[in-house]
């Protein structure tokens, strides 16, 4: 279904998608947050389980995926006393997707996770992210630290290009002198294809990202929210918004949200995988850089790959659980 709203039209996956999806049964919250543009509100899909009164934690993911990544997460998490909160971006899952692509802009997804929280006044939140969860969440973070109580990173880096980083990553993005900057082959591949492909499938971005094949049935899950390219637009912008020199507002954006974060004193610890060379070194980055991390029992979940939530879901939300004030 396309729906025109203020000259913008946004597509909805419908609901038979999602149907009979396995080991998924949480049904939907929907959320109307601020398009930031002046069209007027987009819906934003969530799952929100568990305890009014309990500590939240807030489960954010990246490309190509939705709230499915976290659903052995969220099995721990509630058995363990937790609410739950774990949305979908917009242009990914159950929520609205604009057709245009130039409707998505980082500002814009961050800007939209800070309407998200506002809108269900979260407070006393522990992070968690992966993948673009972490620019999106932390510089939401940033924006509005007195909501938040804690942060665990989880196969996620910032963009911010900086010559810092030399030396420190296994793929490599940041800054050589005044005018160049060193690229990681493979970040370059995937970014490409993501634009010239006729047809984008976010399955096969996951298999590939997971150290164990999911099964046939898990991978069309995945691909359950893009039913045709009409859907697919921010599927397709949000890797074109990768930040690859350090003048893109992307990277300004990631220096910025570092910064803040060397005055970040709350809990902060690191959990990443064995088997993530595109986030690798990050975990190094972020215990140094951050106050919060010093001290805190880091984790390397061993046997994972990128997407550590479908590798080793039940073991990071333990680590989540260990983390969380009054838990």
């Amino acid at each position: 279904m396309v729906d025109q709203r203020a000259g913008v039209e946004i597509a909805r996956t419908p609901d038979d998608r999602f149907a009979d999806l396995p080991g998924w049964s949480w049904e939907p919250t929907y959320v109307e947050v601020d398009a930031g543009d002046g069209s007027g509100p987009l819906r934003m899909a969530c799952v929100d389980v568990g305890p009014r009164d309990a500590p939240t934690v807030l489960l954010l993911h990246g490309q190509p995926t939705w709230g499915y990544l976290y659903r052995h997460v969220i099995d721990v998490l509630v058995e363990g006393g937790m609410r739950v909160v774990a949305p979908d971006n917009i242009g990914f899952g159950r929520s609205d997707k604009p057709t245009s692509r130039y409707d998505y802009t980082l500002e814009r997804f961050v800007g939209w996770t800070r309407s998200f929280v506002e809108a269900l006044d979260l407070r006393d939140v522990t992070l968690v992210c992966q993948d673009w969860g972490g620019p999106i969440g932390l510089s939401a973070l940033a924006a509005d630290p007195d909501r938040y109580t804690a942060v665990v990173a989880a196969n996620t880096i910032l963009h911010t290009a900086s010559p810092e980083l030399a030396n420190r990553l296994t793929w490599p993005v940041h800054g050589v002198g005044e005018s160049h900057v060193l690229l990681e082959q493979g970040l370059l591949d995937y970014l490409l294809h993501t634009q010239r492909a006729p047809n984008l499938r976010a399955s096969d971005f996951v298999a590939g990202g997971c150290a164990v094949m999911p099964s046939p049935e898990v991978l069309r899950a995945y691909d359950a929210p893009f039913p045709a390219e009409e859907h697919t637009a921010g599927l397709r912008q949000m890797t074109a918004l990768l930040p690859l020199t350090r003048n893109d507002v992307g990277a300004r954006l990631g220096r910025r949200t570092m910064r803040f974060l060397s005055t970040w004193e709350k809990p902060f610890l690191t959990c990443y995988s064995d088997g993530d060379p595109a986030t690798r070194g990050w975990e190094s980055v972020f215990a140094e850089h951050v106050p919060g991390a010093a001290g805190q029992e880091h984790r390397t979940l061993e046997g994972a790959g990128h997407f550590l939530q479908e590798d080793a879901g039940a073991e990071l939300g333990r680590a989540v659980l260990g983390l969380v004030p009054g838990s």
